[in-house]
């Protein structure tokens, strides 16, 4: 018998090349996009040309992969429409300023482990962050085990999916935040920190940390302080810990 999770990814499915052309004629998002190594035809650059301008990221695989997620005719691909929405930062920091919030948006470098991601999404919900921002590569998808791990806070916070993170964080300091990275490297704790001000909090992988060309661009760098053997927190916890710190000041501000 299907999970709901299970019978929710088998809903957003898509399959076949006319199908997926449809889809984003019609603004659908496309959460993750699979297409066969070696496909031509007409109808083919016909999609090509169209994921091209609407900048939708895909993955070139072997026809096999395709076949374990489908036995039907899926003509070489395969896709998955989004569970959310995604908005453009652009979009989300001059209504802000407008009504008068003093922004807290959290970035995410390349966070794959979708119930970290679900669980970093919910405390953040809680801690009124608002927006997450998420590259198109290399991150957990917003599937429905994400959303089920988020307590449906992935339906309430804006995710902005982008393509380039540097980009975002330079117009995220030309709008006057700063950007503060969670690592290890840093030599300030993150009490010692300033977060009643504008803020971007970005936090790394699980594996590899923040890019170094993001902690270049940093104005803070900020560590929780381990009196224990183990050598880091989970992704999740340590942010948590980083936003509810940027909470309290708040709240006593």
């Amino acid at each position: 018998m299907q999970t709901k999770e299970q019978k929710q990814e088998e809903e957003n499915l898509i399959f076949g090349i006319r199908s997926v052309i449809e889809a984003v004629r019609a603004g659908k998002e496309i959460d993750r996009l699979f297409i066969q190594s070696g496909l031509k035809s007409e109808l083919y650059s016909e999609l090509m040309s169209l994921l091209k301008h609407h900048e939708i990221v895909f993955q070139y695989v072997p026809v096999d992969k395709l076949n374990r997620i489908t036995q039907k005719n899926h003509q070489g691909v395969v896709g998955y429409l989004s569970s959310i929405s995604y908005h453009k930062i652009q979009d989300i920091l001059p209504t802000l300023f407008d009504k008068g919030i003093v922004p807290l948006i959290l970035i995410l470098d390349r966070i794959t482990d979708v119930r970290n991601f679900g669980a970093i999404a919910r405390t953040a919900e809680c801690s009124g962050v608002d927006a997450i921002v998420i590259p198109s590569r290399g991150a957990a998808q917003i599937t429905a085990d994400a959303i089920k791990t988020s307590a449906g806070a992935l339906h309430k916070i804006p995710v902005c999916r982008e393509e380039n993170l540097k980009t975002v964080i330079d117009y995220l300091k030309e709008c006057g935040l700063q950007i503060v990275s969670c690592t290890e490297k840093a030599t300030e704790y993150y009490f010692q920190i300033d977060f009643t001000i504008p803020t971007a909090i970005i936090v790394g992988s699980e594996e590899n940390g923040i890019l170094n060309e993001y902690l270049q661009k940093s104005d803070a760098k900020a560590k929780i302080p381990l009196k224990g053997k183990i050598a880091s927190l989970n992704v999740s916890v340590a942010t948590g810990i980083i936003l509810y710190e940027a909470v309290s000041q708040r709240l006593v501000n």
